[in-house]
């Protein structure tokens, strides 16, 4: 299952109720998470005891994966933050709908790949310590460079910054082009040149 050893592999199911229980849910949130996941089964556990060749990390000892069957494809991203604060674990999330899968990771920031074949979703395993393997995960999972000079936190808040940037320019941009007044459809178009400015740097 998604290219893991066989002996990561584990079957432990996550009841719904447990999330209920844990969070003591309103009504409405009951309703949203429960409008998303049909159901959740942890699959499997990497770790040094199920992969020797793998050292454990200074920081990582070991993850788990869980499997979230979705009712729809569209989910509420706050449902995947929730069941991260159920389980004080790391945990890969692989979101799968029909027969397509979406694999999601919290650092820093949540991280989600591009939908994909199920048949086709694998978690790589790379590097030579659960921290090098962790790090990459979260590098293929966000589109991110496991080998660049900046670290994949300093990435992930670089590109936070440039997303805001350009949702400003779009923003403005908007507001340029219906503008009637001259002086201030030259403002708009100086604080946009700023901005794009800003992106290159």
């Amino acid at each position: 299952m998604y290219g893991l050893p066989p002996n990561t592999l584990i079957n432990k199911p996550l009841y719904k109720k447990a999330v209920f229980e844990k969070f003591n849910l309103k009504a409405t949130e009951r309703d949203c998470f429960d409008a998303d996941i049909s159901r959740m089964a942890l699959v499997a556990r990497v770790s040094s005891a199920t992969v020797p060749a793998l050292a454990k990390g200074k920081e990582i000892e070991g993850f788990y994966v869980l499997q979230v069957a979705l009712k729809r494809k569209d989910y509420d991203s706050k449902n995947i933050l929730m069941l991260q604060k159920l389980i004080p674990q790391k945990m890969v999330f692989a979101m799968q709908y029909e027969e397509q899968t979406q694999f999601c990771i919290f650092h820093t920031r949540l991280q989600q790949s591009e939908w994909m074949p199920t048949s086709e979703a694998a978690i790589p395993l790379q590097g030579l310590s659960l921290d090098d393997v962790w790090n990459n995960i979260v590098a293929t999972i966000g589109g991110l460079d496991a080998q660049a000079e900046e670290s994949i936190e300093e990435q992930i808040i670089h590109r936070e910054q440039r997303d805001k940037l350009l949702r400003q320019i779009e923003s403005l941009e908007k507001q340029c082009r219906i503008e009637k007044q001259t002086r201030k459809k030259f403002e708009l178009h100086q604080e946009i040149s700023r901005l794009k400015r800003m992106i290159i740097i």
